[in-house]
């Protein structure tokens, strides 16, 4: 069964991560992710999740410097012992979340640096993925990869989802984080490459939404997400989707949107 999930990283910010878990759950979300819940222990937002009754869907594994603009470290040549430190973190958080685990854990591949081989850092990805799958996997979590537009965040080595299929085929296991909003950016019919994907049998294990161009709640710009909820409950998907966009105000004003989602999710 489709459960839809709250991005915490950038829905009900207007307070602490812990609050913002039973915020969700007042909303009407059925699980929540977050970006980097690093700075919050987490045994915090473990009790936070308890209480809540709320599944955490995804986290990603610490990206260095890539949401300030710089290239990150999971594709970067060179950077490979700051990854494996960024991966040592994770594991630790994870395995201090005990039973409040996500259920997927993203490594996002960053940049290509300027003046850098495409080819290297494509090699040097699929090196620190089979790393993260060798860490990541003992502790009871799929892991995911995800694209990034260029538009947003030029250089990136994966933008598209062919791009990304194409990566994860070099480590068996991994599965794909399907972005819409990503995707719409960089031009996809959403509703038609995941209803593909999917009677393709490839493997996509979780998936995000935001409205496009905008980036914010559903219904701002042209993304047809009740299209893509029913492509992904007749494909046979039966995990998390995800609100990922940055509210044009208050989180609580923009959920308009959410009892017909919820409704489409169960068909």
């Amino acid at each position: 069964m489709i459960r839809i999930g709250a991005n915490l990283s950038l829905l009900f910010t207007d307070r602490p991560l812990p609050e913002r878990v039973e915020a969700a759950r007042a909303a009407g979300f059925e699980a929540v992710e977050v970006q980097f819940p690093y700075p919050t222990p987490a045994e915090e937002l473990a009790r936070a999740l308890r209480a809540a009754a709320l599944p955490l869907a995804v986290l990603n594994v610490p990206a260095g410097d890539l949401l300030a603009g710089g290239d990150g470290l999971a594709c970067v040549p060179g950077a490979e012992a700051r990854f494996a430190s960024a991966l040592d973190e994770a594991v630790d958080y994870l395995r201090a979340l005990g039973d409040q685990r996500p259920a997927h854990v993203n490594v996002l591949p960053g940049r290509v640096p300027v003046g850098a081989d495409p080819a290297a850092c494509a090699a040097t990805f699929t090196e620190n993925l089979g790393r993260a799958m060798r860490a990541l996997a003992p502790c009871g979590v799929q892991v995911v990869v995800e694209a990034l537009n260029r538009h947003d965040q030029p250089r990136v080595l994966l933008a598209t989802h062919d791009e990304v299929q194409a990566a994860i085929a070099a480590v068996p296991g991994v599965h794909e984080q399907y972005d819409a909003y990503h995707q719409a950016r960089m031009g996809a019919d959403v509703v038609a490459e995941v209803d593909a994907a999917l009677a393709r049998g490839l493997p996509i294990g979780h998936v995000q939404f935001a409205d496009a161009p905008g980036r914010h709640e559903p219904g701002t710009g042209g993304l047809d997400l009740a299209g893509l909820v029913a492509a992904l409950r007749l494909g046979g998907y039966g995990g998390f989707v995800c609100a990922e966009y940055v509210p044009l105000g208050r989180t609580e004003d923009g959920l308009g949107y959410l009892p017909g989602l919820l409704a489409a999710a169960r068909g």
